[in-house]
């Protein structure tokens, strides 16, 4: 140590900031503590789930509950994935929906967030709040009348019948409304002062402003359609067009009673590509939520 260094006056710390950083440090653990006991019981289920997979059907309600399988019961996943009834069509049934409504509502709902954010047109509020107010009514009123409609134009019982719904959102026009009226207009002024056209505009200026909400959206859509049940069960009644949610349905033993071993092996191997996509895209999802909040 230096002969300066040693002749610097030591700073003492008050008692009242000792005390503030105590307290801040113990509600800080504390809150960690609450965060963690209930991420803790909303994994339980899935804890569950992953361990009941890998058990005889017989042994899953056993008590005391075994979490650790023993013996580890891999017939489960074989046979939903290699069985008569392999998920491989379900999987790919839900892969073309999900993809086919992600690409199709984000350009939908981008170009109506746009029109309602940025540009100016006679009655604009009036309509976005028609608009906003068609999200009161429940989804569920809606499958009767869409299920004559479908039929009546031919499209029943085809994927299409499950895409074509899911390409409007009142929630994701709403949140992109929020973000293009929260972007400066004197960007698109300055580019139509120079002489480009709104679609112009609209591509190479606010579109990639645009991007890490699309991928929030993106995200949400996923889960939303990949868990979609109730659409697949009034719109669909031909097995080979059965999506995941709905093939779920067909594990069912020779007495009519659901096979719970395949049954959740299924339920496990379907929330694998919903875990993957989050994780993949966690970080641009939060940041997009924050802003989104922030407006």
């Amino acid at each position: 140590m230096s002969a300066e260094a040693a002749q610097q006056p030591k700073i003492e710390l008050r008692p009242g900031y000792r005390r503030r950083k105590r307290r801040e440090r113990f509600a800080y653990w504390t809150r960690g503590a609450v965060m963690f006991l209930i991420a803790f019981l909303f994994l339980v289920p899935f804890l569950w789930m992953l361990s009941s997979s890998l058990k005889n059907s017989v042994n899953i309600f056993e008590l005391p509950l075994q979490w650790i399988p023993d013996p580890l019961v891999w017939t489960n996943y074989i046979n939903v994935w290699t069985g008569e009834r392999s998920m491989v069509r379900y999987f790919s049934n839900s892969t073309l929906v999900v993809l086919a409504t992600i690409v199709g509502q984000l350009a939908v709902v981008t170009l109506a967030g746009y029109a309602f954010g940025q540009l100016r047109f006679k009655g604009q509020n009036v309509l976005f709040i028609a608009f906003l107010a068609t999200s009161m009514v429940p989804g569920q009123l809606l499958l009767v009348p869409r299920f004559m409609f479908f039929q009546e134009i031919g499209l029943y019982d085809t994927l299409w019948a499950l895409i074509l719904p899911g390409l409007a959102s009142v929630f994701s026009t709403f949140l992109l409304r929020q973000h293009f009226a929260s972007a400066p207009r004197e960007l698109g002024e300055a580019a139509r002062i120079d002489g480009a056209g709104e679609w112009r505009i609209f591509f190479y200026i606010y579109l990639p402003l645009a991007r890490p909400i699309l991928a929030a959206l993106a995200i949400l859509i996923f889960d939303a359609t990949w868990n979609d049940y109730e659409t697949a069960l009034i719109m669909i009644t031909d097995e080979s067009k059965y999506t995941i949610p709905l093939g779920l349905t067909r594990f069912m033993s020779e007495d009519g009673t659901v096979s719970l071993g395949p049954a959740l092996a299924g339920s496990v191997s379907s929330l694998i590509p919903i875990l993957i996509v989050f994780l993949i895209f966690q970080k641009q999802f939060m940041r997009s939520m924050a802003r989104a909040g922030l407006r």
